[in-house]
């Protein structure tokens, strides 16, 4: 436990300075332990294990572009991303480590106790066992606060799931020397430095807010303090929850998206160049190949492939008060690899360098708004990055920007107006909310109106 923030910075920049690691880029055909299959051209590993590169082919997407072609990533298995939480003298504190991921672009983050995939924590790699496992895996010890599949970025992955989890125990609990113990004040002063607090560990502190409906308990008080700044007094919602419930599977129902596998080889607008997988106008992302050496990780070095953003991405949440009562225009977006189809989303979520000399109408909707918001109105806006071990320097920038009462209450049928106190309900539900939209929540959570 640290007494102040920048204790917290003496230890972490500590933990840099012993470890060593290495990430170069390398050709895609000069991967070790992964082919390129003859026949369809995607990319596997030798085992069969962890993931493949495979090709979609998107039609009826009822999105800004309604058909495209692309690589993506396919891992059927379930990962875990698990954090215990434990009371020292009275006030909750959250394990994180920190952990290096070949795709951060500062090495190492701070990660949830656990984050392993189930290849990792079969021992698919044939390297160390993963830390702290036995505290989320049946039959454990502690107390289950939060336990639900979650999605992931669904514009890279094919239906691909996490299991989230939050354990609170009481006993002693061994610190390994790359693991610390946080608290709620703690976690919030650190949300706003820039590539630090890693997606994993913000998507799981999202199903925190859950807990406020369970009867009294010191953990989701003091989390429920912390989202009671942003709630007015009573919380009056514009919508029920019931007629929220319908706005959304009603969204599911209209969804006329069609997706289906295709060879790697045959995904039209895409070819190999320079030794990566690039877009044909060098837009999206790009599939490169990565070397990587490190001594902090269950094996010391692996070469894999990975996705790269060709430019930043924009992930915002437009907020107005109805009523005295903080709102958030969601939209019920339609996922290209969503488990579901349709997920809640942010107001805005896209690359806008993808959409470079497109027309307005095909632009994302509400996107000048939050490009061009004022300096008083962005209640929040830091870069953070995206998850590490599969995508290579992925950064969005996340914003809360708050519109006037001018602001139309009536929006697009695939928009709606909902409470933070509504959101932290649907979190508890899997392929309710996106991602994204779970690490807005997660900074909304934590946001005090007198921060600058």
């Amino acid at each position: 436990m640290f007494s102040g923030i920048a204790e917290f910075h003496d230890w972490y920049a500590g933990r840099r300075r012993a470890h060593g690691y290495r990430v170069d880029r390398i050709p895609l055909d000069a991967l070790d332990g992964w082919r390129t299959d003859p026949d369809s051209g995607n990319l596997v590993h030798r085992t069969g294990r962890f993931f493949t590169v495979e090709g979609l082919d998107v039609a009826d997407s009822g999105r800004e572009v309604s058909a495209w072609q692309q690589p993506i990533i396919v891992q059927p298995e379930q990962g875990v991303l698990g954090i215990l939480v434990k009371e020292f003298g009275g006030v909750p504190h959250f394990l994180l480590q920190v952990k290096m991921e070949p795709g951060n672009v500062n090495g190492l983050q701070l990660s949830p106790t656990v984050q392993a995939t189930r290849s990792n924590f079969t021992g698919a790699h044939g390297g160390r066992s993963v830390p702290y496992l036995e505290y989320f895996t049946a039959p454990r010890s502690g107390r289950v606060l939060s336990d639900v599949l979650q999605s992931e970025q669904a514009s890279w992955f094919l239906a691909k799931r996490n299991r989230n989890m939050i354990v609170q125990v009481d006993g002693d609990v061994p610190v390994l020397e790359d693991f610390c113990w946080l608290d709620f004040e703690q976690i919030a002063q650190l949300l706003r430095e820039p590539n630090l607090v890693n997606m994993d560990t913000r998507t799981v502190l999202a199903g925190a807010a859950s807990w406020r409906d369970r009867d009294a308990d010191l953990v989701a008080d003091t989390f429920r303090g912390a989202l009671a700044r942003s709630w007015a007094p009573g919380n009056v919602a514009l919508h029920d929850t019931t007629h929220l419930l319908s706005w959304f599977t009603e969204a599911k129902n209209r969804c006329t998206l069609a997706r289906q596998l295709v060879p790697l080889t045959k995904v039209e607008g895409w070819g190999r160049r320079d030794g990566a997988l690039v877009h044909d106008r060098d837009q999206h992302f790009a599939v490169i190949g990565v070397s990587v050496e490190t001594d902090s990780r269950e094996v010391a070095r692996w070469h894999q492939p990975m996705f790269e953003p060709r430019s930043q991405g924009v992930i915002a949440f437009l907020v107005r008060r109805i009523g005295g009562v903080l709102h958030v225009l969601m939209q019920a977006r339609t996922e290209t690899g969503g488990f579901d189809g349709v997920e809640m989303a942010p107001t805005v979520q896209c690359q806008p360098d993808s959409y470079r000399g497109l027309p307005e109408e095909r632009r994302p909707r509400f996107l000048s708004e939050v490009l061009e918001a004022p300096p008083e109105r962005i209640r929040f806006d830091r870069v953070h990055s995206e998850e590490g071990g599969r995508f290579y320097h992925a950064q969005n920038r996340y914003l809360l920007v708050e519109v006037g009462d001018g602001f139309p209450l009536r929006v697009p049928d695939d928009y709606a107006w909902i409470t933070l106190r509504q959101l932290t309900d649907f979190v508890r539900y899997g392929n309710h909310l996106n991602v994204e939209a779970r690490s807005l929540l997660t900074f909304a959570g934590f946001y005090k109106e007198d921060d600058e």
